[in-house]
């Protein structure tokens, strides 16, 4: 296992800066995810980490030794860093076998030949490909050739793995079962793992901590709980999934808790502020759509009444678009916990109420920047048919 220190990582491509001096630590055996959109910088970071790209600026140390120290001309190359990496591509030499395909970086550090084909029959049995060695990678399925994929990257033993986005060509069913075989692998194995993806759901699953990237910077740092039930921000709201997403003014603070009444609706909502808040404060209210459920009728902080506007019948779900006071919402309700006469149609009017606890109240000074219409962007984004 090994620690990643990284202070002041910079990458420009000509004027235009795809990472701003960013400061990072990773600890021995932990598995950290980077997540963001296509743009935001994840992929950069790790390639500067795995030594495929030189970085503008910075400097980068794994264990105890400097790999990169841009102040002083020092630049490791990826073969020389003793990491492992899996790509979304496999990149598998399609002309040597699965045997070969794994031992190759074992051939490259020279490992004697009894003592590498040991290992390699140790890999194939750990991904559970021990019956096909003699198989050409081409005759191989999307998932097969990723086990191998896995297996070379783990064969020499390095203290760190980078998983460039490695099941995003799987289908969803694949990529649950990689993915936990992805996280047993790092376990067993007890190396640290940086992994790239854009799926929250498989960050969520796979992960010890979560970095949120946007525009080449870090915007929040934390475990998947953390991530998961307090965003710091609309943005990192919204991408870990938070399907409403409403600008307004807190209108009462309650120890931890706040009231915010929505812009232009009588609407209030109460949540746990993820940051300072003081009356009179512009901010977010934030729930999920299963945090939204159906209620007898009454009033008070958290209680709507609404129009249904479209209901998808899901099996083990129904997802409702509601309008109440002229805004769109979205609501997700578990079928076991309706009849099937009593699942909301389309024209009716119901009651819907969000507890406080499960609910953020976000001041927009956390606004991540990201141009003068975010916020309305992202609002209007959350709360539109998905």
């Amino acid at each position: 296992m090994t620690e990643v220190q990284v202070s002041g990582l910079t990458k420009k491509y000509g004027a235009k800066a795809a990472l701003h001096e960013m400061d990072l630590t990773i600890e021995s055996g932990q598995f950290v995810t980077l997540l963001g959109p296509s743009g935001c910088g994840k992929t950069t970071t790790l390639r500067c980490l795995a030594g495929l790209e030189r970085p503008s600026a910075g400097r980068i140390v794994m264990g105890e030794r400097v790999v990169v120290d841009t102040a002083r001309r020092t630049f490791v190359p990826a073969d020389k860093r003793q990491v492992g990496m899996v790509f979304q591509s496999y990149a598998l030499w399609p002309h040597l076998s699965v045997t070969d395909n794994v031992a190759y970086p074992l051939k490259v550090a020279r490992m004697p030949g009894r003592e590498r084909a040991q290992r390699v029959r140790e890999m194939l049995d750990a991904v559970g490909l021990s019956d096909l060695g003699k198989r050409s990678v081409t005759a191989l399925s999307g998932g097969q050739q990723q086990r191998v994929a896995l297996a070379r990257a783990l064969a020499a033993r390095p203290g760190i793995i980078f998983y460039d986005e490695p099941l995003s060509n799987l289908d969803s069913k694949l990529r649950y079962q990689m993915g936990q075989q992805v996280r047993s692998l790092h376990n067993r194995f007890e190396t640290t793992s940086v992994y790239v993806t854009h799926d929250q759901e498989e960050a969520i699953t796979l992960s010890d901590r979560i970095i949120v990237m946007s525009e080449g910077v870090i915007v929040q740092s934390g475990t998947p709980s953390d991530l998961y039930d307090r965003p710091n921000s609309a943005y990192v709201a919204d991408f870990m999934g938070f399907q409403n997403i409403l600008p307004g003014t807190v209108t009462g603070v309650h120890g931890k808790t706040a009231d915010v009444r929505v812009d232009d609706t009588s609407l209030v909502f109460s949540g746990i502020a993820t940051g300072e808040v003081s009356i009179g404060d512009r901010a977010d209210i934030a729930f999920r759509a299963a945090h939204a459920r159906l209620s007898p009728d009454g009033s008070g902080a958290g209680r709507f009444r609404g129009t249904v506007e479209r209901t998808t019948y899901l099996g083990s779900a129904v997802n409702l678009l509601v309008r109440a006071d002229g805004l769109p919402m979205r609501v997700r309700t578990e079928t076991a916990e309706l009849s099937a006469e009593s699942v909301p149609a389309a024209g009716e009017e119901h009651t819907f109420a969000v507890s406080p606890d499960r609910a953020v109240v976000i001041p927009h000074e956390n606004a991540v920047p990201a141009g003068d219409d975010y916020l309305t962007t992202m609002t209007d984004a959350a709360v539109a048919p998905r």
